[in-house]
């Protein structure tokens, strides 16, 4: 279960859970997902003042002492697996801690000791929910995904730990972007005698391995099988190997042959080396991180065509996560999720006011302003003239085209292999990773300026909830080839990682009025900001001043 993810509305059976105290220590405060095993609760850490992640397992009341202790002993050794291994993508555990409900209570009756793991709080969205909304992930996310999981994993195996239970559940993606391995409730360390009974299968079905359900000792290849299930599940949108009964996946996964995977490329081949039936004939977690770190890049350059002539666009953006209702159906086989592709119609979104510059709902499924990344630099006062020619690479970044994004009158470098589309009068430019947004529009700042402008942008956004979590790191007037400029940079929380955007409006001397945005996933602003500057310093109004 989860140390994170979205907190839901506490149902009945917990709203009486709500603000207890555990362990003299732990105020509990929302209640973020229960299961059958338990509940995992956003806690209030009194003696450090910090939120943490507090998983309590559900003790049944007619288990033997027998039962009820290897409940607790797996707890344990839950925590002291993940304990072991020491990770920026794997759940950091502070404390266990048993809870009596009614002890805190003089007049009530105490109940079994509930166990209680304490964790570190991860704001996030699972995998598996983020799936369930959007359908798919880009291969090239897929692939970033799936090698934050993998030094995960090797990490953990490094300490002797199997994880047992890697499944899209089971991953957080985090707000600030940051990939967490998590629940190691059926780990298990090598040295450690077993917890189940004979013959007892422990892990999510439709993620076990070949060898697993065949009553085979499982090892670290096992982990990358359930790997491979998961990332097959994040680019098909559908698990391999489910069925409609537990037996009939069971069968599936010791017989069947794999599904045909319609993503091609050399993520879609590792997948498939991943998910073959005998442990030795997988590629080992060295190799797959190497692939995996290489697929992000050549699954994110793959099939992406040069820019545009001025005037055209391309129809195959991803489409962004909230773009689809939730509630339609899915697409073909039932047990697919819904097709995460539809026309170009679903970019469009509300401008900001006055601003010309579209909010979008992006590929992530973070919520897309038009206000600007903050970025670690942003447009320097007077920026050099350019000299009209066509720019050419950076030594460590893209190359770039020239292009008339909104008709002659003003043209600008863009990074080649970026898609084309318009978002409302704008003319929108999508990076391969589909994270990256480049935006460039016409504006009327001729009452206000620029300045005045992108303030009440940025009251408006926000009083219309358009920027979750916002942080302004700068709105200040500038001067941009002698002319009026003005610069907003911000940050704001998308719906799996956190967003650095800047929004850079600027006259030009014969009298029109222009605004440049680029947003990026924050944790990578510093690979992006070059691209804003090159934009920035590189456009061409045409007028003397240029």
């Amino acid at each position: 279960m989860p140390a994170g993810g979205t907190p839901k509305r506490p149902v009945d059976r917990h709203a009486s859970e709500q603000h207890r105290l555990i362990a003299g220590r732990y105020r509990l405060r929302e209640l973020l997902g229960s299961g059958g095993m338990g509940a995992v609760w956003r806690a209030e850490d009194e003696f450090l003042g910090r939120d943490v992640a507090l998983k309590r397992i559900h003790v049944q009341p007619h288990l033997s002492d027998d039962e009820r202790e290897r409940l607790h002993e797996r707890t344990r050794r839950e925590a002291r697996s993940a304990a072991r291994i020491t990770h920026p993508s794997v759940i950091v555990v502070h404390d266990v801690v048993d809870d009596t409900p009614g002890a805190d209570d003089p007049a009530g009756a105490a109940g079994p000791a509930l166990p209680c793991i304490v964790m570190e709080y991860v704001p996030s969205r699972t995998l598996a929910e983020v799936l369930d909304e959007r359908g798919t992930l880009p291969p090239a996310e897929a692939a970033r995904t799936g090698h934050r999981m993998v030094t995960a994993l090797s990490a953990a195996h490094a300490a002797g730990v199997l994880h047992r239970d890697v499944k899209p559940g089971n991953v957080l993606l985090g707000a600030d972007g940051r990939v967490v391995l998590t629940d190691f409730g059926i780990a298990v360390s090598t040295g450690t005698s077993t917890l189940t009974r004979t013959g007892e299968i422990v892990g999510s079905v439709g993620y076990l391995a070949p060898e697993r359900v065949r009553g085979r000792t499982p090892g670290p290849a096992s982990d990358l099988w359930s790997l491979g299930a998961t990332l097959f599940e994040a680019v098909e949108g559908y698990s391999p190997f489910r069925r409609d009964t537990a037996m009939e996946t069971v069968y599936a996964i010791g017989v069947d042959p794999l599904p045909a995977l319609t993503t091609r490329g050399p993520l879609a081949d590792l997948i498939a080396e991943l998910l073959r039936k005998e442990p030795e004939s997988r590629p080992g977690a060295a190799e797959t991180g190497q692939r995996l770190e290489a697929a992000a890049v050549s699954t994110a350059t793959a099939d992406t065509a040069r820019l545009p002539a001025p005037g055209a666009h391309t129809a195959d953006l991803p489409v962004p996560s909230g773009a689809v209702p939730a509630g339609d159906g899915a697409s073909g086989t039932p047990a697919r999720r819904r097709a995460v592709r539809a026309g170009l119609a679903v970019l469009a979104a509300a401008a900001v006011a006055g601003g010309g510059v579209a909010y979008l709902s992006g590929q992530d499924g973070e919520s897309r302003n038009a206000a600007p990344d903050t970025a670690a630099t942003g447009p320097s006062p007077s920026p050099e003239a350019s000299d009209g020619k066509e720019p050419s690479a950076t030594p460590s970044g893209p190359r770039y085209a020239t292009a008339e994004p909104l008709g002659p009158g003003l043209a600008m470098p863009v990074p080649e292999g970026w898609r084309r589309d318009s978002a409302g009068a704008d003319v929108l430019y999508v990076d391969p990773t589909g994270t990256v947004r480049l935006q460039i529009g016409a504006t009327d700042f001729e009452d206000v300026g620029p300045k005045a402008n992108l303030e009440q942008d940025e009251e408006s956004s926000r009083a219309g909830g358009k920027l979750p979590d916002y942080e302004r790191l700068r709105l200040d007037g500038a001067e941009y080839r002698g002319q009026d400029a003005a610069v907003w940079e911000f940050t704001f929380a998308g719906e799996t990682r956190r967003f650095r955007a800047i929004n850079f409006g600027f006259d030009t001397a014969d009298g029109r009025h222009f605004a440049l945005y680029l947003s990026a996933p924050a944790d990578r602003w510093g690979d992006y900001v070059g691209v804003y500057e090159t934009v920035r310093d590189g456009i061409d109004t045409g007028d003397e001043s240029a």
